[in-house]
């Protein structure tokens, strides 16, 4: 199931509140929800807002994925949060370069090795009709 970290629209027309909540993607933009970890109201002359960072942190790491508008909102409020995210993310990417590098690093290594044998095969596969055709003619 692929879980998004998302806003939904609250409240009245043209007076609109919103939560952001953890849903999975094929759910409408107001449908249901896991977890609400946060609301955000853009009419308070205050904007007030309140976001659980411990449950963001939580569904992020169980792969949820944050859109645009919610890092916007996450970044505005608890900025420590999203430097934290982007730099665990920065770290999963710089892992996986290193083992694809590796992985080729490897497998050079190996046609490597393999190569002279593949030319030694074709040199004694040669040699071999000639040393009978000497038989032969003797």
């Amino acid at each position: 199931m692929a879980l998004k970290i998302r806003l939904r629209q609250q409240g009245r027309t043209n007076r609109q509140t919103y939560r952001l909540v953890v849903t999975d993607i094929r759910n409408p933009r107001d449908g249901k929800y896991l977890e609400m970890i946060g609301w955000y109201n853009p009419f308070s002359t205050t904007k007030d807002s309140v976001i659980n960072v411990e449950r963001i942190n939580y569904w992020v790491g169980q792969g949820a994925q944050i859109t645009p508008n919610a890092q916007a909102l996450i970044a505005r409020i608890a900025p420590d949060v999203m430097k934290d995210i982007r730099a665990k993310e920065h770290a999963r990417r710089v892992k996986k370069v290193a083992k694809r590098r590796t992985g080729k690093k490897a497998a050079a290594k190996t046609t490597e090795k393999a190569a002279p044998k593949a030319d030694a095969a074709p040199k004694a596969a040669k040699a071999a009709p000639k040393a009978t055709a000497k038989k032969a003619a003797k």
